[in-house]
């Protein structure tokens, strides 16, 4: 079910959702120029390391992996990631939206029991 394409797109949310989030959060912690700059800032470099790390052949990726990466430490990366944006969320006062998107990440890795089980093996 990890690589199923309605799976793979619910994840591309969550991703963009997660970004979002960060750039909403750089956005409330500070002012003037550093605002702009944690705006855009945090959300390219956590999307630049997303997309670094990758264990190759992974079915839910292009199979391309820039820093060949093992199945644990992606996980690890993917947990972190995910969890960083709900994290943010609660921080600003959307506890709400920290919740929804709490439960739709551990949706979206309990219909990716595959994909974990393939991680953790993948070394």
């Amino acid at each position: 079910m990890g690589s199923h394409p309605l799976n793979l797109v619910f994840r591309f949310l969550l991703e963009l959702m997660a970004l979002a989030s960060f750039g909403l959060w750089g956005w409330k912690q500070y002012d003037g120029w550093l605002r702009i700059l944690f705006t855009i800032g945090i959300p390219l470099a956590l999307a630049i390391i997303w997309g670094t790390f990758a264990v190759p052949n992974d079915p839910s990726r292009s199979g391309r992996a820039p820093v060949v990466t093992p199945g644990i430490a992606r996980l690890i990366l993917e947990l972190s990631f995910f969890g960083f944006a709900i994290w943010v969320l609660s921080d600003i006062g959307r506890n709400r939206l920290s919740l929804i998107m709490g439960a739709a990440v551990l949706l979206h890795y309990l219909l990716s029991y595959d994909r974990i089980i393939w991680l953790l093996r993948n070394k």
